[in-house]
């Protein structure tokens, strides 16, 4: 029985090629989005899951309070770990880890240089807390040495063009230090919220001896002893405070720890699990862009209505040819079919085309899934096509997708009344007319949702990049490394700005949107509370190079040789100092390398000038306070050289630069970055939600389209009569496609009534995440409305005009 319901299925989708198509490129194409989605969100969710200790491994975070706002740090002071550790027998093993930044370091290899910008320092007992396989060498002892580095076996080939590594030296940077490899270890799985393609011994660190309880400059993970409870051990971390870093901050501050409280201030420690870091943390100093838990649920959703478009179009093609299908029934009931028979052969039909809509969807997904890759910036494989349970399982979900979208037609195309139908008394139902109608409404809703979040996305990408920054992002670029000038610093910016092309040249510690802004406290005479901010060292030509406004004061110069000690500040710390009058102002900082040896809190810094607040992190942040010291203190030497190049000589006068650079550094790499695309990289998520956005909404757009135009090809086949006799009464064309288009065109409007309050609601929790935002305006749902609006006339214009067009003497002919 089962195999003449299949022929017979077969023969239907074959008779009504048009329609059996419309169902199954529509169906194919829902299931091949559920099928990327399901690859994605099992990539995400899979971060970190390769460590055999996951569960047991935790990351100490910390919520640093400042009077008015916090802030939420990835990193933490080094010694702080190991004192938790001493103190707590619920840690197995304390692990720190030291990155900078994502600066580029230079590789010595023979007369070889190399850059690298994932480069990791850790201490010993890393491949005890992580799972990440040494293919040479030995986890217990490979970076128990200060000079120990580990290369993945991708760096280990590219320096030495063999996996036979050990022992060989490599230098780091220009008369650095030689390190030995003692170990080769496989390449870092892409779902690890950390990567590295040098892992070197962090005892080799001089800054990790000294006591530090303060500053931030570790990522400390540990691993609890099995059965261990973090919660408990998190209760604990006050006390650790009090003992270790409230007289660090009495001695740093001058002031106790409980008035450093009072006034607003504190540490918060607590523990993040390993396996949450991905889709939970958006800290500060982040060793990679993280995902999101809600852009999970988004997608979720997203795939959900996706799929629910695609079987609206199958339930709504199914009962609109509910009357051509009639005399089938009536005549198979007459010749004693059961209902039963009948539900079974219709649910059969459904079931066929959502198995031939799975095969094509498996085909579409080798074309789609590297688009999607370059879309979400992932590098999801196909290997899940050969999983003896994932396939069969969706195989088994898509024969369910056709048997529940397939009920609803079976039921109702197999509730006909024979004779009723064989009598030609059939007709349509009001109920099942509100229904198709209901479901048209549903399609679009859910289109204008998606054309909506797409537009606010945009938009708040184009406001995040756009002119309120508060500098020139435009026509800059940064050398990196030019702190390996070291004395020729002075020089080389001399020979930067006689070439042709170079409008402005400046130097400074770290640029817009990057990690190096140091934490600095500084405390001003008279002022009773510390500030503690954002530390910058930069040039006498910062300002100018970025058109920062300067709205008090001036800039640092040269005809000033008392700036080396000299500051700037921005709008906002001058408000949280509480300076009426900023200029001339005196300020001391307990930072040690603001002082002499020996002499905390004895060299005064004088307040020169006063920066328009700017934006020197991403506008998920608020604008915190910026000290800004001179070069001049430290020998005029930075790390980062940025120019402003005219456009129309970008190529020439880069070319140049590189040859300058040659002539200065003639072993280093050239390397430079462009800072409006570092600044782009800090919205990473946000562009890949405006891409996704996009291409969800077309293919949202495409399916419902479909199924519209299946509804206007039957409703126009149903009504060939009607438009016959309105022609030949004298209609003229206009009017017989305003007729056929009027119905659809008010569906539409009503889904764009229903969509537009969903999308405001969503769309304003969307915004939240950031502190500087754009707003919704009125247009957005506007150009929604137009743009649904627009392809639905496109697409039912076509049936509508061949409609009108059509002889009427063809259409009264069988009269």
């Amino acid at each position: 029985m089962l195999r003449n319901y299949i022929k017979i299925a077969l023969r239907n989708l074959w008779k009504n090629k048009g329609f059996s198509l419309i169902n199954i490129i529509g169906l194919a194409v829902g299931i091949s989005i559920c099928l990327l989605i399901v690859v994605y969100i099992q990539s995400e969710l899979g971060y970190d899951r390769f460590n055999e200790k996951a569960d047991r491994i935790y990351r100490m975070v910390l919520e640093r309070r400042y009077p008015g706002r916090s802030t939420s740090y990835s990193i933490i002071p080094h010694s702080i770990g190991e004192a938790v550790q001493k103190e707590y027998s619920e840690v197995q093993q304390c692990m720190r880890m030291y990155a900078d930044g994502g600066n580029t370091i230079f590789i010595r290899i023979g007369d070889q240089v190399f850059e690298e910008n994932h480069v990791i320092f850790a201490d010993s007992n890393f491949f005890q807390v992580f799972t990440i396989p040494l293919t040479q060498g030995n986890t217990q002892t490979a970076l128990n040495k200060p000079n120990a580095v580990v290369l993945t076996e991708e760096t280990a080939l590219k320096y030495f063009g063999t996996l036979n590594v050990l022992n060989k030296t490599i230098k780091l940077d220009a008369g650095g230090n030689d390190l030995i490899v003692t170990g080769v270890c496989s390449k870092v799985p892409e779902n690890s919220h950390f990567t590295f393609d040098l892992l070197a011994a962090s005892s080799g660190i001089d800054f990790t001896k000294q006591i530090n309880y303060t500053g931030f400059d570790a990522y400390t993970y540990f691993l609890l002893q099995p059965n261990a409870s973090a919660k408990s051990l998190e209760a604990k971390f006050p006390k650790i405070i009090e003992k270790y870093v409230a007289g660090e901050i009495a001695r740093t501050f001058d002031t106790s720890y409980e008035q450093f409280q009072a006034a607003g201030n504190g540490y918060n420690y607590s523990l993040q699990p390993l396996l949450d870091i991905h889709l939970h943390s958006d800290l500060e100093a982040e060793l990679k862009p993280n995902g999101s838990i809600s852009t999970i649920y988004i997608f979720s959703v997203i795939a959900g209505f996706i799929l629910l478009i695609a079987c609206v179009n199958f339930v709504n093609l199914a009962t609109a040819r509910s009357v051509e299908r009639a005399k089938e029934v009536g005549i198979r009931k007459t010749f004693g079919s059961e209902r039963k028979m009948l539900v079974m052969q219709f649910l059969t039909e459904a079931v066929v085309i959502s198995v031939f809509s799975f095969i094509t969807s498996c085909l579409l997904l080798l074309i789609l899934l590297p688009s999607f890759n370059k879309i979400s910036g992932k590098e999801l494989s196909l290997g899940f096509l050969l999983n003896p349970v994932f396939m069969p399982g969706f195989l088994l979900f898509s024969i369910l997708i056709g048997l529940v979208a397939g009920s609803y037609p079976a039921l109702i195309l197999s509730s006909f009344q024979p004779l009723a139908v064989l009598r030609g008394k059939f007709k349509h139902n009001q109920r099942g007319i509100e229904l198709r109608n209901g479901l048209v409404i549903f399609q679009f809703s859910i289109s204008i949702i998606l054309i909506i979040c797409t537009i606010v996305v945009f938009k708040q990408m184009q406001f995040m990049q756009g002119d309120r920054l508060g500098f020139q992002k435009d026509h800059i670029i940064t050398l990196q490394r030019t702190d390996l000038l070291n004395t020729k610093t002075k020089a080389f910016k001399t020979e930067l700005k006689k070439i042709a092309g170079v409008e402005e040249v400046s130097g400074a510690s770290s640029m817009p949107g990057g990690q190096n802004f140091f934490g600095m406290t500084m405390k001003a005479e008279g002022v009773k509370e510390p500030l503690t901010g954002r530390g910058l060292v930069v040039d006498n030509d910062f300002a100018s190079t970025l058109k920062l406004e300067i709205v008090k004061g001036r800039s640092f110069s040269d005809k000033f040789p008392s700036d080396s000690l000299a500051v700037m500040l921005n709008e906002k710390a001058v408000a949280e100092l509480g300076l009426a009058n900023p200029i001339g102002a005196r300020l001391t900082s307990p930072d040690p390398f603001l002082n002499q040896p020996g002499k905390p809190g004895q060299t005064y810094y004088t307040v020169v000038g006063i920066l328009k607040d700017f934006h020197f992190q991403s506008l998920h942040q608020k604008i915190t306070p910026l000290i800004l010291l001179n070069t001049s203190k430290f020998g005029e030497v930075s790390p980062l050289t940025s120019l402003r190049i005219q456009s129309d000589k970008f190529q020439h006068t880069l070319t140049t630069i590189e040859s300058l650079w040659h002539q200065f550094l003639p072993q280093q790499p050239f390397h430079y970055s462009f800072l409006d695309q570092d600044l782009a990289a800090l919205y990473h998520a946000e562009q890949t939600s405006q891409r996704v956005f996009g291409v969800f909404s077309i293919l949202a757009i495409f399916i419902a389209c479909m199924g519209l135009l299946g509804l206007a090809a039957y409703t126009t086949q149903q009504r060939t009569k009607e438009i016959g006799v309105r022609k030949v009464l004298g209609a003229s064309v206009q009017q017989i496609i305003v007729l056929l288009s009027r119905d659809f065109i008010r569906l539409v409007g009503i889904s764009f009534v229903l969509a537009s309050p969903i999308a405001w609601w969503v769309m304003s929790r969307w915004l939240e995440n950031f502190a500087y935002r754009t707003g919704l305006s009125w247009w957005i749902f506007v150009v929604a409305g137009i743009t649904a609006t627009g392809i639905a006339l496109l697409t039912i214009s076509y049936q509508a005009i061949k409609a009108a067009l059509t002889n009427p003497v063809k259409a009264l002919r069988t009269e």
